[in-house]
């Protein structure tokens, strides 16, 4: 990226412009790559700069320091891509046409439909509550949801109106039974009806991936033919691959987390839902069962002792609202201080109906935490 005979240095970041979270950073010294690289603080802030001005209406382009120029360059509302030299002659048209052919070589190698598909989960949620909604309405029942390896991806509002114990268990139920082409499963609901049985009736459209309805006596299981199911699913076979290769990681392929991240549990309260996974990225200690512990530990502290679990337990009398006032909108929690490079970091963000919890690696420094938590919140928020 330098020219020969210059020992300036170049920083370039790629960062995911709704949340500001970090996709890559590469720096060089004089045109040859170096392991130097910008603190996760400084990069927040000059992402945070920008998004400021933007929403001033503000186009923030470029600046100058007393020795390094800094350009922004934003595409397709989608990544925002920074670069930063020190190298001595260095113009802002040079930098601007760098990042253009960053983000040309991004595209050249993983399509521009990649780079982008962040802005196409409304787009594929959308697709899906269709069809769920005319395939309930032509199987005769309200209540229908796509379920992979235990979670419900997508779900008609009647199913997501389901009583809290059996909006958990059903799901669980599926994900522990033997994988088959079809079930009908006779199940009683602990809050909705809890002494006449109802039929939990279970298709499997991809491998992975069940379409489940909750019925009375009717339809028979033999009536969901594959005529019907044709009808519905077979338009829809490429956004449902994209809900079976989720797993365990619970998050698009692609989605911009950053690295530090081992965990995460997103409540929305309102909604009553949630998005949960200790498997965000590659193999890392601790183990899944650690991390699903931890934050499990973590999620009772902070909504006992900070965070109520839900908004309306928040309704105190008359003579608690000084106390209502004084409720915390952000906590972290660190372990294994005594060895450096050891144990974790846990925080917690409460904004709006939205609680984040987030565990951590070692190495992600403390003064960060929040501003990490801050971006991982808005780049999740158009998931749930």
């Amino acid at each position: 990226m330098g020219e020969e005979g210059t020992e300036g240095m170049v920083h370039l970041l790629c960062l995911a412009a709704s949340s500001g979270v970090p996709l890559f950073c590469r720096s060089s010294r004089g045109g040859t790559p170096a392991r130097q690289q910008l603190p996760f603080s400084i990069i927040g802030s000059l992402n945070g700069v920008h998004m400021f001005g933007q929403n001033l209406e503000v186009q923030l382009s470029s600046a100058r320091t007393e020795d390094t120029t800094v350009v922004w360059k934003s595409f397709h509302d989608s990544i925002t891509l920074i670069v930063l030299s020190s190298e001595e002659g260095t113009s802002e048209l040079r930098l601007e046409r760098l990042l253009q052919m960053v983000f040309g070589a991004m595209v050249l190698l993983v399509g521009l439909e990649e780079l982008t598909n962040i802005r196409n989960v409304e787009r594929l949620k959308k697709e899906l509550r269709e069809a769920l909604s005319g395939f309930a309405e032509a199987a005769g029942t309200a209540f229908v949801s796509l379920v992979v390896s235990g979670r419900v991806v997508a779900a008609t509002e009647s199913w997501w109106r389901l009583g809290t114990p059996e909006a958990v268990l059903l799901p669980w139920l599926v994900g522990s039974l033997p994988p088959q082409a079809a079930r009908d499963y006779p199940v009683y609901l602990p809050h909705g009806s809890p002494t006449v049985p109802h039929r939990l009736l279970t298709l499997t459209l991809l491998p992975g991936l069940e379409l489940c309805l909750l019925c009375g006596p009717r339809p028979p299981l033999s009536q969901l033919d594959p005529q019907l199911l044709d009808r519905w699913w077979q338009p829809l076979l490429d956004p449902l691959r994209a809900c079976q290769s989720l797993g365990p990681r619970a998050l698009p392929a692609g989605f911009p987390l950053h690295t530090d991240i081992l965990g995460l549990l997103l409540l929305h309260l309102e909604l009553k839902r949630c998005l949960f996974t200790v498997e965000p990225s590659g193999n890392k200690e601790p183990s899944p069962g650690q991390r699903r512990h931890v934050l499990r530990s973590f999620y009772a502290l902070v909504t006992a002792a900070h965070f109520p679990p839900e908004p309306g337990q928040q309704e105190e009398k008359v003579e608690n609202a000084a106390h209502r006032v004084q409720v915390p909108r952000a906590c972290y929690q660190v372990s294994g201080t005594e060895e450096p490079g050891s144990g974790w970091r846990l925080v917690a963000l409460h904004l709006g109906p939205r609680l984040l919890l987030l565990l951590l690696s070692a190495q992600s420094p403390t003064h960060g935490l929040r501003g990490l938590a801050t971006h991982t919140l808005h780049a999740l928020t158009p998931l749930l």
